[in-house]
């Protein structure tokens, strides 16, 4: 026979606790604890808040330390695992007999699960930490039995996944100073290479955390951590210290996760593309052809739905250490995904650009895909790539293009059988002019007139274009001799291909730009009619001639002609060089400026927010940018007045 008390238990029992011992690390979070704060300090009702995010973010660290800081003001305070129904089950029934220990040995788990929830769907000021919860439907039973209390979620689904049944708090990384402090805490040695160690993880809670107790235990620098992780990643990320919790790793959290997208194969495809590409700013269309729309989509909300991925309209981001993951496996594996993803970033060289976002966005991809594998792995398709993307960068990003030029210089020597080796190397000598490297074009470009001597003849447009380009880079180089042959190449060049064609047109302007002739406005003005005639409206030195013109009129007080061809300008800017480059800014101000001087407020309203939003995203939220916008302003404004 049962004793009395199982058939009774008390409205309020003793104070009753349990919670993981994670609080001792805990940094940050300052914002999301407010969050938290605010949510659970609502009065009456079931408040249910899920917090989510990638696995090893700190959902778990946060709700541990947010339920310890509170824990005397609900009762009972109980941390259950709730991966499965079956943990769940498992939870209840301890907490029943947390409860109501003289029942142990009496009533079956199965009971004390049902007289658990029974109590809390009785009484309130009761929190429930449900820990880890991989599907939102295995708590909607529990959910709709408990009427008040407070239950805290921690999940990696994402909030589409909660609606209706909770409110969401979306965790993300820790700031660059707390992950410092962080590892800091619990690695006292050498502090030499910590921020670019936090930084190459991320700011991810639980790979700083497993690299600082190996630092640690290993007596081992960060500098030290960060060869071993190059070298070694998968290793790395399986590493955990002496008794720490094996499931616990970077590795092998996010290994349950990829077990959950099995069924989705396309997904994990996807995932181990991307992962060798950089971890932002990846379009949607990227992934076109690894299966149908329909396909291709609902492998991306599966992986969003499992905070895997973060989708922003048309566009994707990853967490790098999701990438490191995903790309390691066997030799032969990585060479698959790798060259699948250089065979998918080269189906979207064709562009109308050269210099626009799109393109300097499809070049941060490919620079992200040379910065994951060695040169020894360089191969045809790669280095062709390679020369598209520092082509691509070459206006504002200079350094970053001359980094895969010079790789790309190394990769032909290398590889002298090349079929694109001249194709290639001709490519190189307009991106090291206007890298300004003109010692490095020089030797480029007198080979290729060479070449285009001995293949094609003196007296082929391509050989007077390559005679061209060798005056413009001896113009910074060998400034006499520069002259002297852009005098020879134009006055050949009208001899044999006619005064009419573009290639001696061209030999022509170059010839007037060395030696600095500046004609009379009308004289101008002709040369702009011949080169629209000649060029094409479309040819970007007409745009360049027209820039010109425009000062002319403005200088020769014609603001009407003036703001007519400014606007010209700037179409023809923003196709050939993309809103945001220095070049096209310029245009773009000085066509408001105009407007302003015609007393055109109403365009000059109308365009000046998107030009200031373009200029801050083209010099960047940096004490030195700002300084460009307000300047911008500022002249714009004293010019207006």
């Amino acid at each position: 026979m049962l004793p009395a008390e199982a058939f009774s238990l008390d409205s309020r029992a003793a104070r009753v606790c349990h919670l993981p011992d994670r609080t001792g690390q805990f940094v940050g979070r300052e914002r999301e604890l407010r969050l938290l704060d605010a949510a659970f300090g609502e009065a009456g009702g079931l408040v249910v808040h899920a917090v989510h995010g990638l696995g090893g973010i700190g959902k778990s660290t946060l709700a541990a330390h947010w339920a310890a800081v509170h824990a005397a003001d609900f009762n009972p305070v109980w941390w259950i695992t709730a991966e499965t129904e079956t943990d769940l089950d498992s939870g209840f029934a301890a907490l029943g007999r947390a409860l109501q220990p003289a029942l142990v040995g009496i009533l079956t788990e199965e009971a004390f699960r049902e007289r658990t929830i029974q109590w809390l769907a009785s009484n309130g000021g009761w929190l429930i930490v449900l820990d880890n919860v991989s599907d939102p439907a295995v708590i909607r039973p529990l959910l709709a039995r408990a009427p008040g209390g407070r239950f805290l979620v921690t999940t990696r689904r994402s909030s589409t996944s909660w609606r209706g049944i909770a409110r969401t708090l979306d965790l993300d990384v820790l700031a660059p100073a707390e992950a410092v402090e962080l590892f800091t805490g619990i690695y006292d040695g050498p502090a030499d290479g910590v921020e670019e160690l936090c930084a190459e993880l991320g700011c991810l809670p639980l790979a700083v955390d497993q690299a600082a107790a190996y630092c640690r235990e290993a007596g081992v620098t960060p500098r030290v951590y960060l060869d071993f992780l190059a070298r070694y990643p998968a290793d790395m990320y399986a590493a955990t210290a002496e008794g720490g919790d094996a499931q616990r790793t970077v590795a092998r959290v996010w290994q349950v996760t990829l077990d959950a997208l099995a069924d989705t194969p396309i997904a994990v495809q996807i995932l181990r593309i991307i992962a060798w590409w950089a971890p932002d700013e990846i379009p949607r269309g990227y992934l076109e052809g690894i299966g149908s729309p329909l396909e291709v989509t609902d492998a991306v909300r599966r992986l969003a739905a499992h905070s895997m991925v973060k989708v922003r309209g048309d566009v994707l981001s990853v967490h790098r250490l999701v990438q490191a993951v995903s790309r390691a496996g066997t030799p032969e594996e990585m060479a698959v995904t790798r060259h699948e993803a250089a065979r998918m970033l080269s189906g979207k060289t064709q562009r109308t650009q050269v210099f626009g976002e799109a393109e300097r966005v499809w070049a941060t991809h490919v620079e992200a895909l040379a910065g994951c594998l060695g040169e020894e792995f360089d191969t045809e398709l790669l280095v062709s790539l390679f020369t598209m993307a520092a082509m691509n960068l070459t206006r504002g990003h200079s350094r970053r293009s001359m980094a895969l030029l010079e790789r790309v210089a190394r990769a032909v020597e290398r590889n002298p059988g090349w079929d694109s080796r001249e194709t290639v190397r001709g490519a190189m000598l307009p991106m090291y002019m206007l890298n300004g490297h003109y010692d490095l074009a020089q030797p480029l470009a007198e080979e290729q007139l060479a070449l285009s001597e001995r293949e094609r003849g003196a007296c082929h447009p391509d050989t007077f274009s390559a005679r061209i380009s060798l005056a413009d880079v001896l113009r910074h180089t060998e400034p006499e001799r520069a002259q002297a042959m852009a005098q020879e190449v134009a006055e050949r060049a009208v001899e044999a291909l006619g005064s009419d064609h573009p290639v001696a047109f061209t030999a022509r302007l170059t010839l007037r730009e060395m030696t600095r002739q500046h004609p009379d406005r009308p004289t101008f003005e002709a040369q702009v009619a011949e080169a629209e005639r000649v060029l094409g409206d479309d040819h970007f030195s007409v745009a360049v001639l027209r820039r010109n013109l425009v000062e002319e009129l403005r200088e020769a007080g014609h603001l009407d002609r003036a703001v007519v061809l400014a606007e010209k300008v700037v179409a023809q800017y923003r196709h050939h060089l993309g809103a945001t480059d220095m070049d096209t800014l310029n245009a773009r101000i000085t066509h408001i400026h105009l407007l302003a001087l015609v007393d055109d407020a109403p365009r000059v309203h109308e365009l000046l927010p998107d030009f200031i939003a373009d200029l801050s995203r083209a010099v960047g939220d940096t004490p030195e940018g700002r300084n460009v916008i307000d300047q911008a302003v500022a002249l714009l404004r004293h010019r207006e007045a």
